[in-house]
Protein backbone atom coordinates (compact mmCIF):
# COMPACT_ATOMS: atom_id res chain seq x y z
CA UNK A 1 0.00 0.00 0.00
CA UNK A 2 1.53 3.26 -0.32
CA UNK A 3 2.08 5.95 1.73
CA UNK A 4 -0.38 8.50 0.76
CA UNK A 5 -3.11 5.62 1.15
CA UNK A 6 -1.69 4.34 4.65
CA UNK A 7 -1.82 7.94 5.99
CA UNK A 8 -5.02 8.15 4.39
CA UNK A 9 -6.18 5.09 6.06
CA UNK A 10 -5.01 6.80 9.22
CA UNK A 11 -6.55 10.11 9.08
CA UNK A 12 -10.09 8.02 8.05
CA UNK A 13 -9.88 6.22 11.19
CA UNK A 14 -9.57 9.65 13.21
CA UNK A 15 -12.43 11.49 11.43
CA UNK A 16 -14.96 8.47 11.77
CA UNK A 17 -14.80 9.40 15.19
CA UNK A 18 -15.30 13.06 15.30
CA UNK A 19 -17.86 12.48 12.23
CA UNK A 20 -20.00 11.26 14.92
CA UNK A 21 -19.13 13.20 17.81
CA UNK A 22 -19.37 16.77 16.16
CA UNK A 23 -22.83 16.67 14.68
CA UNK A 24 -24.47 14.17 17.51
CA UNK A 25 -23.05 14.77 20.50
CA UNK A 26 -25.63 17.72 21.66
CA UNK A 27 -28.07 15.26 20.33
CA UNK A 28 -26.95 12.96 23.27
CA UNK A 29 -26.62 15.55 25.91
CA UNK A 30 -30.11 16.81 24.76
CA UNK A 31 -31.20 13.66 25.01
CA UNK A 32 -29.58 13.63 28.84
CA UNK A 33 -31.76 16.74 29.39
CA UNK A 34 -29.30 19.33 28.89
CA UNK A 35 -30.37 22.63 27.97
CA UNK A 36 -28.49 24.36 25.26
CA UNK A 37 -26.55 26.46 28.04
CA UNK A 38 -25.24 23.43 29.27
CA UNK A 39 -24.02 21.54 26.01
CA UNK A 40 -22.25 24.69 25.19
CA UNK A 41 -20.57 24.53 28.43
CA UNK A 42 -19.31 21.13 28.06
CA UNK A 43 -18.25 21.22 24.48
CA UNK A 44 -16.31 24.35 25.13
CA UNK A 45 -14.16 23.82 27.46
CA UNK A 46 -11.93 21.70 26.10
CA UNK A 47 -11.73 24.14 23.62
CA UNK A 48 -10.99 26.92 25.76
CA UNK A 49 -8.24 24.99 27.73
CA UNK A 50 -6.45 24.04 24.27
CA UNK A 51 -4.68 27.13 24.66
CA UNK A 52 -2.91 25.77 27.18
CA UNK A 53 -3.51 21.71 27.12
CA UNK A 54 -2.37 21.68 23.42
CA UNK A 55 0.87 23.05 23.54
CA UNK A 56 1.39 20.82 26.42
CA UNK A 57 1.03 17.47 24.54
CA UNK A 58 2.98 18.77 21.82
CA UNK A 59 5.76 19.13 24.23
CA UNK A 60 5.19 15.48 26.03
CA UNK A 61 4.78 14.12 22.25
CA UNK A 62 7.77 15.50 21.34
CA UNK A 63 9.81 13.74 23.91
CA UNK A 64 9.43 10.41 22.37
CA UNK A 65 11.89 9.10 19.73
CA UNK A 66 9.02 8.50 17.16
CA UNK A 67 6.58 10.60 16.48
CA UNK A 68 3.81 8.00 16.22
CA UNK A 69 4.33 6.57 20.20
CA UNK A 70 2.08 9.13 21.56
CA UNK A 71 -0.63 8.63 19.14
CA UNK A 72 -0.79 5.31 19.41
CA UNK A 73 -1.44 6.19 23.79
CA UNK A 74 -3.56 8.94 23.28
CA UNK A 75 -6.01 6.83 21.24
CA UNK A 76 -5.88 4.19 23.65
CA UNK A 77 -6.70 6.69 26.92
CA UNK A 78 -9.57 8.12 24.65
CA UNK A 79 -11.10 5.28 24.12
CA UNK A 80 -11.40 4.73 28.32
CA UNK A 81 -12.46 8.50 28.44
CA UNK A 82 -15.44 8.61 26.00
CA UNK A 83 -16.79 4.89 28.03
CA UNK A 84 -16.67 6.60 30.51
CA UNK A 85 -19.45 9.18 29.16
CA UNK A 86 -22.21 6.26 29.82
CA UNK A 87 -21.91 6.25 32.97
CA UNK A 88 -25.14 8.05 34.53
CA UNK A 89 -23.32 10.94 36.63
CA UNK A 90 -25.00 14.10 35.43
CA UNK A 91 -23.43 17.20 34.22
CA UNK A 92 -20.63 17.67 36.36
CA UNK A 93 -19.67 14.00 35.79
CA UNK A 94 -19.98 14.57 31.62
CA UNK A 95 -18.35 17.66 31.82
CA UNK A 96 -15.44 16.43 33.50
CA UNK A 97 -15.20 13.21 31.35
CA UNK A 98 -15.43 14.85 28.01
CA UNK A 99 -12.97 17.44 28.88
CA UNK A 100 -10.62 14.80 29.12
CA UNK A 101 -11.41 12.41 26.70
CA UNK A 102 -11.94 15.56 23.73
CA UNK A 103 -9.06 17.06 24.75
CA UNK A 104 -6.66 14.32 24.02
CA UNK A 105 -8.53 13.21 21.11
CA UNK A 106 -8.53 16.60 19.24
CA UNK A 107 -4.71 16.85 19.49
CA UNK A 108 -4.16 13.38 17.56
CA UNK A 109 -5.36 15.75 14.46
CA UNK A 110 -2.18 18.13 14.77
CA UNK A 111 0.45 16.10 15.51
CA UNK A 112 -0.63 13.84 12.30
CA UNK A 113 -0.36 16.72 10.46
CA UNK A 114 2.95 17.45 11.39
CA UNK A 115 3.65 13.48 9.72
CA UNK A 116 2.08 13.93 6.86
CA UNK A 117 2.57 17.43 5.85
CA UNK A 118 6.89 16.66 6.69
CA UNK A 119 6.27 13.45 4.60
CA UNK A 120 4.05 15.23 1.75
CA UNK A 121 7.33 17.00 0.93
CA UNK A 122 10.11 14.78 1.33
CA UNK A 123 8.00 11.73 -0.96
CA UNK A 124 6.80 14.12 -3.29
CA UNK A 125 2.94 13.69 -2.96
CA UNK A 126 -0.35 16.09 -2.45
CA UNK A 127 -0.90 16.09 1.38
CA UNK A 128 -4.71 17.00 0.22
CA UNK A 129 -4.73 13.29 -1.17
CA UNK A 130 -4.34 11.59 2.90
CA UNK A 131 -6.50 14.51 4.35
CA UNK A 132 -9.18 13.79 1.96
CA UNK A 133 -9.22 10.24 2.53
CA UNK A 134 -10.11 11.11 6.22
CA UNK A 135 -12.52 13.48 5.75
CA UNK A 136 -14.29 11.15 3.13
CA UNK A 137 -14.15 8.91 6.58
CA UNK A 138 -15.85 11.85 8.62
CA UNK A 139 -18.63 11.91 5.92
CA UNK A 140 -18.87 8.23 6.19
CA UNK A 141 -19.93 8.65 9.78
CA UNK A 142 -22.35 11.64 9.42
CA UNK A 143 -24.23 9.77 7.05
CA UNK A 144 -24.45 6.60 8.59
CA UNK A 145 -25.06 7.45 12.36
CA UNK A 146 -27.48 10.37 11.84
CA UNK A 147 -29.37 7.44 9.75
CA UNK A 148 -29.03 5.39 12.77
CA UNK A 149 -30.58 7.80 14.80
CA UNK A 150 -33.77 7.83 13.39
CA UNK A 151 -34.04 4.28 14.24
CA UNK A 152 -32.23 3.33 17.58
CA UNK A 153 -31.21 5.20 20.83
CA UNK A 154 -28.43 8.54 20.67
CA UNK A 155 -26.46 6.14 23.22
CA UNK A 156 -25.60 4.56 19.88
CA UNK A 157 -23.15 7.80 19.67
CA UNK A 158 -20.84 6.57 22.22
CA UNK A 159 -20.47 3.36 21.41
CA UNK A 160 -19.67 4.54 17.83
CA UNK A 161 -16.71 6.99 19.31
CA UNK A 162 -15.14 4.24 21.72
CA UNK A 163 -15.05 2.10 18.78
CA UNK A 164 -13.60 4.10 16.61
CA UNK A 165 -10.64 5.68 19.16
CA UNK A 166 -9.86 2.06 19.49
CA UNK A 167 -9.22 1.88 15.95
CA UNK A 168 -7.38 4.69 15.66
CA UNK A 169 -5.05 3.45 18.13
CA UNK A 170 -4.15 0.45 16.13
CA UNK A 171 -3.98 2.15 12.91
CA UNK A 172 -1.76 4.65 14.39
CA UNK A 173 0.53 1.69 14.91
CA UNK A 174 0.16 -0.25 11.69
CA UNK A 175 -0.16 2.52 9.49
CA UNK A 176 1.63 5.13 10.80
CA UNK A 177 5.76 5.76 9.54
CA UNK A 178 8.00 5.29 12.04
CA UNK A 179 9.57 8.90 11.38
CA UNK A 180 11.99 10.42 14.07
CA UNK A 181 10.77 13.49 15.97
CA UNK A 182 14.47 14.80 15.59
CA UNK A 183 17.22 13.60 12.86
CA UNK A 184 19.13 10.72 13.80
CA UNK A 185 15.99 9.47 16.28
CA UNK A 186 17.48 10.87 19.54
CA UNK A 187 14.92 12.45 22.48
CA UNK A 188 14.96 16.34 23.08
CA UNK A 189 15.73 18.04 25.81
CA UNK A 190 12.60 19.56 27.96
CA UNK A 191 14.96 23.12 27.58
CA UNK A 192 14.69 22.69 23.85
CA UNK A 193 11.25 21.71 23.27
CA UNK A 194 9.99 24.59 25.91
CA UNK A 195 12.20 27.09 24.17
CA UNK A 196 10.54 26.21 21.05
CA UNK A 197 7.19 27.01 22.19
CA UNK A 198 8.73 30.49 23.46
CA UNK A 199 10.36 31.58 20.85
CA UNK A 200 6.61 31.12 18.99
CA UNK A 201 5.05 32.81 21.03
CA UNK A 202 6.93 35.65 21.02
CA UNK A 203 6.91 36.28 17.10
CA UNK A 204 3.82 38.59 16.25
CA UNK A 205 3.95 37.57 12.38
CA UNK A 206 2.97 33.99 13.62
CA UNK A 207 0.13 35.22 16.08
CA UNK A 208 -1.36 37.79 13.93
CA UNK A 209 -1.36 34.36 11.32
CA UNK A 210 -2.86 31.91 13.85
CA UNK A 211 -5.11 34.76 15.28
CA UNK A 212 -6.82 35.33 12.10
CA UNK A 213 -7.36 31.92 11.17
CA UNK A 214 -9.24 30.94 14.47
CA UNK A 215 -11.71 33.66 14.11
CA UNK A 216 -12.30 32.18 10.54
CA UNK A 217 -12.16 28.51 11.65
CA UNK A 218 -14.16 29.45 14.96
CA UNK A 219 -16.68 31.09 13.17
CA UNK A 220 -18.07 27.49 12.43
CA UNK A 221 -18.49 27.13 16.43
CA UNK A 222 -22.33 27.45 15.78
CA UNK A 223 -22.20 25.41 12.95
CA UNK A 224 -21.11 22.44 14.77
CA UNK A 225 -22.79 22.61 18.12
CA UNK A 226 -26.25 23.89 16.92
CA UNK A 227 -27.07 22.97 12.99
CA UNK A 228 -28.65 19.64 14.00
CA UNK A 229 -30.54 21.50 16.87
CA UNK A 230 -31.20 24.68 14.58
CA UNK A 231 -32.48 22.39 11.36
CA UNK A 232 -34.37 19.91 13.50
CA UNK A 233 -36.58 23.18 14.84
CA UNK A 234 -36.99 24.42 11.09
CA UNK A 235 -38.53 21.03 10.38
CA UNK A 236 -35.27 19.27 8.44
CA UNK A 237 -35.40 15.66 9.29
CA UNK A 238 -31.51 13.80 11.02
CA UNK A 239 -31.79 11.62 8.29
CA UNK A 240 -31.16 15.23 6.37
CA UNK A 241 -28.46 16.46 8.77
CA UNK A 242 -26.29 14.03 8.22
CA UNK A 243 -26.71 14.33 3.94
CA UNK A 244 -26.10 18.50 4.81
CA UNK A 245 -22.80 17.76 6.88
CA UNK A 246 -21.68 14.85 4.27
CA UNK A 247 -21.97 17.45 1.45
CA UNK A 248 -19.92 20.29 3.68
CA UNK A 249 -17.41 17.60 3.60
CA UNK A 250 -16.82 16.25 0.40
CA UNK A 251 -17.10 19.24 -1.40
CA UNK A 252 -14.13 19.67 1.13
CA UNK A 253 -12.60 16.17 -0.43
CA UNK A 254 -12.62 17.66 -4.01
CA UNK A 255 -11.09 20.75 -3.27
CA UNK A 256 -7.78 18.84 -1.31
CA UNK A 257 -8.13 16.33 -4.22
CA UNK A 258 -8.54 17.87 -7.29
CA UNK A 259 -7.40 21.49 -6.93
CA UNK A 260 -4.10 21.49 -5.57
CA UNK A 261 -2.43 23.64 -8.78
CA UNK A 262 -4.98 26.08 -8.40
CA UNK A 263 -4.63 26.48 -4.31
CA UNK A 264 -0.53 26.41 -5.08
CA UNK A 265 -0.80 29.32 -7.65
CA UNK A 266 -3.54 31.21 -5.25
CA UNK A 267 -0.98 31.67 -2.57
CA UNK A 268 -1.51 31.26 0.91
CA UNK A 269 -2.42 34.30 2.31
CA UNK A 270 -4.86 34.94 -0.33
CA UNK A 271 -6.66 31.36 0.27
CA UNK A 272 -7.48 32.48 3.49
CA UNK A 273 -8.65 36.21 1.94
CA UNK A 274 -11.32 33.31 0.35
CA UNK A 275 -12.00 31.69 3.43
CA UNK A 276 -12.75 34.38 5.02
CA UNK A 277 -15.12 35.87 2.83
CA UNK A 278 -17.03 32.80 2.54
CA UNK A 279 -17.85 32.92 5.64
CA UNK A 280 -19.19 35.84 5.60
CA UNK A 281 -21.96 34.79 3.33
CA UNK A 282 -22.55 31.47 4.73
CA UNK A 283 -23.15 32.22 8.60
CA UNK A 284 -25.10 35.51 7.33
CA UNK A 285 -27.50 33.69 4.94
CA UNK A 286 -28.10 30.57 6.97
CA UNK A 287 -28.74 33.16 10.26
CA UNK A 288 -32.25 33.51 8.36
CA UNK A 289 -33.21 29.55 8.16
CA UNK A 290 -32.88 29.57 4.29
CA UNK A 291 -35.01 26.51 2.67
CA UNK A 292 -33.02 23.51 2.54
CA UNK A 293 -32.77 23.78 -1.01
CA UNK A 294 -30.46 27.07 -0.48
CA UNK A 295 -28.68 25.36 2.68
CA UNK A 296 -27.15 22.98 0.32
CA UNK A 297 -25.32 25.41 -1.62
CA UNK A 298 -24.55 27.02 1.56
CA UNK A 299 -22.83 23.99 2.65
CA UNK A 300 -20.64 23.69 0.02
CA UNK A 301 -19.35 26.60 0.73
CA UNK A 302 -17.90 24.82 3.33
CA UNK A 303 -14.82 24.32 0.82
CA UNK A 304 -13.54 27.72 1.54
CA UNK A 305 -14.99 28.57 4.66
CA UNK A 306 -13.07 25.37 6.44
CA UNK A 307 -10.25 23.87 3.72
CA UNK A 308 -9.05 26.41 2.33
CA UNK A 309 -8.57 28.40 5.70
CA UNK A 310 -7.36 24.87 7.25
CA UNK A 311 -4.86 24.45 3.97
CA UNK A 312 -3.57 28.06 4.13
CA UNK A 313 -2.69 27.67 7.59
CA UNK A 314 -0.58 25.09 7.42
CA UNK A 315 1.23 26.55 5.02
CA UNK A 316 1.67 29.81 6.58
CA UNK A 317 2.44 28.25 9.88
CA UNK A 318 5.27 25.93 8.31
CA UNK A 319 6.84 28.60 6.98
CA UNK A 320 6.44 30.98 10.10
CA UNK A 321 8.08 27.93 12.25
CA UNK A 322 11.19 25.78 12.52
CA UNK A 323 11.65 22.27 12.00
CA UNK A 324 12.47 22.22 16.22
CA UNK A 325 9.28 23.87 16.60
CA UNK A 326 7.06 22.80 13.85
CA UNK A 327 4.68 20.36 16.60
CA UNK A 328 3.95 22.81 18.99
CA UNK A 329 3.17 25.65 15.70
CA UNK A 330 0.38 23.51 14.60
CA UNK A 331 -1.08 22.44 18.02
CA UNK A 332 -0.92 26.46 18.80
CA UNK A 333 -2.60 27.16 15.56
CA UNK A 334 -5.29 24.06 16.12
CA UNK A 335 -5.63 25.32 19.80
CA UNK A 336 -6.56 28.74 18.88
CA UNK A 337 -9.01 27.43 15.69
CA UNK A 338 -10.56 24.33 17.35
CA UNK A 339 -9.54 25.96 20.91
CA UNK A 340 -9.41 28.90 22.85
CA UNK A 341 -11.62 30.91 20.14
CA UNK A 342 -13.98 27.74 19.37
CA UNK A 343 -14.82 27.19 23.10
CA UNK A 344 -15.40 30.79 23.60
CA UNK A 345 -17.70 30.92 20.20
CA UNK A 346 -19.08 27.64 21.41
CA UNK A 347 -20.27 28.74 24.80
CA UNK A 348 -21.49 32.28 23.02
CA UNK A 349 -23.61 29.90 20.98
CA UNK A 350 -25.07 28.05 23.34
CA UNK A 351 -26.58 31.37 24.91
CA UNK A 352 -27.36 32.33 21.58
CA UNK A 353 -29.05 29.43 20.45
CA UNK A 354 -31.32 29.65 23.72
CA UNK A 355 -31.76 33.17 23.02
CA UNK A 356 -32.13 33.68 19.13
CA UNK A 357 -32.11 30.42 17.77
CA UNK A 358 -30.39 30.10 14.33
CA UNK A 359 -29.84 34.25 14.57
CA UNK A 360 -26.83 33.21 16.45
CA UNK A 361 -25.13 32.82 12.88
CA UNK A 362 -24.69 36.55 12.91
CA UNK A 363 -22.33 36.54 15.57
CA UNK A 364 -20.32 34.22 13.86
CA UNK A 365 -20.50 36.55 10.74
CA UNK A 366 -18.96 39.54 12.82
CA UNK A 367 -16.18 36.78 14.01
CA UNK A 368 -15.33 36.31 10.48
CA UNK A 369 -15.10 40.09 9.29
CA UNK A 370 -12.19 40.58 12.27
CA UNK A 371 -10.43 37.55 10.81
CA UNK A 372 -10.68 38.44 7.44
CA UNK A 373 -9.13 42.03 8.64
CA UNK A 374 -6.25 40.24 10.47
CA UNK A 375 -5.48 38.04 7.18
CA UNK A 376 -5.44 41.56 5.32
CA UNK A 377 -2.54 42.64 7.07
CA UNK A 378 -0.78 39.37 6.81
CA UNK A 379 0.12 40.90 3.21
CA UNK A 380 2.86 43.09 4.66
CA UNK A 381 5.01 39.88 6.48
CA UNK A 382 7.73 39.32 3.86
CA UNK A 383 8.29 36.07 5.82
CA UNK A 384 5.33 34.77 3.59
CA UNK A 385 5.99 36.27 -0.06
CA UNK A 386 6.61 33.72 -2.79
Amino acid sequence: MSQPARLGLFYAALFIGTGASSPYMPVWFEGRGLNGAQIGLILSAPMLARAVTAPAIAVWADSFRLRRTPLILMCLASAAAYGLMAAPFGFAWWFAVWFVASTIFSTCAPLTDVIVFNRSRTDGFNYGWPRGIGSVGFIVANVAVGALLVRHSPELVIVWIVACALLAAWAARALLPPDPVLEGGSASRLSERLAGVSELLKDKDFLLAVGSVGLIQSAHAFYYSFSTLSWKAQGIPESLTGVLWGVAVAVEVAFMWFMEPWRRALGPRNLLMLGGAAALVRWGVLAFSPPLWMVFPLQALHTFTYAATFLASLQIVERLSKPANASAAQTINSALSGGLLMGAATIGSGWLFDAFGAQGYLAMAAMSAVGLAGALRLYGVRRLDP
